[in-house]
C-alpha cells in the first residue's frame, strides 16, 4: 500500500510540475489535461485520480511555479548578494536578467500569466491573486531601509510590467528595456549604491 501511495505522490507531483512549466510558456489555455499527462508520461485517463478539476490542477500548477520562481530568484540574489550587492539591488538585478526573455517556462508566473489571471474562474483567479500578493510582500521584504512600504506595489508593477514588454520586444529591445528599468529603480531607491 505505502508503494502505490508513494508511486502516486511521485506521479501527482510530475503532473503539477508538468503544468507549472506549461502555463509560464503557453497561459492558461495552453494547459490541455491530455497534453500535460502526456508530457508526464502518463495516461489520460488517470487524471481525475489527481485532482478534482483542471482548475485544481491550475491552482496547484501556480502554487508550484511560485515555489520554483522563489526558489531560483533567492539563489541569483544570494550570489549577487556574496559580490556586495544589497537585497533590493539583487532582487532588481536577479528578477530583470536577460536569462529571463527566453526562459519564460521557467520564470515569473505572475509575468507570464497576469494579463490572462482576471478572466479566470473564482478559483484560478484568487490562487493567481495570492501569487501577486506574494510577490508584492516578496519585493516589500527586499526594499531598502528608510524606503516607504508603500513603494512596494510600484516596484512590482514596473518589474512584471519590465519583464512582459521586453519578452514582447525580444532581442536588443528587450534587453535595453531591462537595462533602463534596472537603472531607474536602482536610481530612485538606492540612488547611493554603485550596484
Amino acid at each position: 500500500m505505502s508503494t502505490q501511495l508513494s508511486r502516486k505522490e511521485q506521479s501527482h507531483e510530475r503532473i503539477v510540475e508538468v503544468a507549472a512549466r506549461a502555463i509560464r510558456r503557453a497561459g492558461y489555455r495552453g494547459v490541455g489535461v491530455a497534453d500535460i499527462m502526456k508530457e508526464a508520461g502518463l495516461t489520460h485517463g488517470g487524471f481525475y485520480a489527481h485532482f478534482a478539476s483542471r482548475e485544481a490542477l491550475l491552482v496547484e500548477a501556480m502554487q508550484e511555479a511560485s515555489r520554483g520562481n522563489q526558489a531560483e530568484l533567492s539563489e541569483a540574489m544570494a550570489r549577487r548578494m556574496v559580490k556586495g550587492h544589497s537585497r533590493f539591488s539583487a532582487l532588481v538585478w536577479a528578477y530583470l536578467h536577460d536569462s529571463h526573455l527566453i526562459r519564460t517556462e521557467n520564470g515569473c508566473v505572475v509575468a507570464a500569466l497576469s494579463s490572462e489571471m482576471t478572466r479566470q474562474g473564482d478559483v484560478v483567479h484568487q490562487e493567481a491573486r495570492r501569487r501577486v500578493t506574494y510577490l508584492v510582500e516578496f519585493v516589500r521584504s527586499s526594499l531598502p531601509q528608510g524606503v516607504d512600504p508603500e513603494q512596494a506595489e510600484v516596484v512590482t508593477a514596473t518589474m512584471v510590467g519590465a519583464l512582459q514588454l521586453a519578452r514582447t520586444l525580444g532581442g536588443t529591445g528587450g534587453r535595453n528595456l531591462l537595462v533602463q528599468t534596472r537603472e531607474a529603480l536602482l536610481q530612485k531607491h538606492q540612488p547611493d549604491n554603485p550596484h
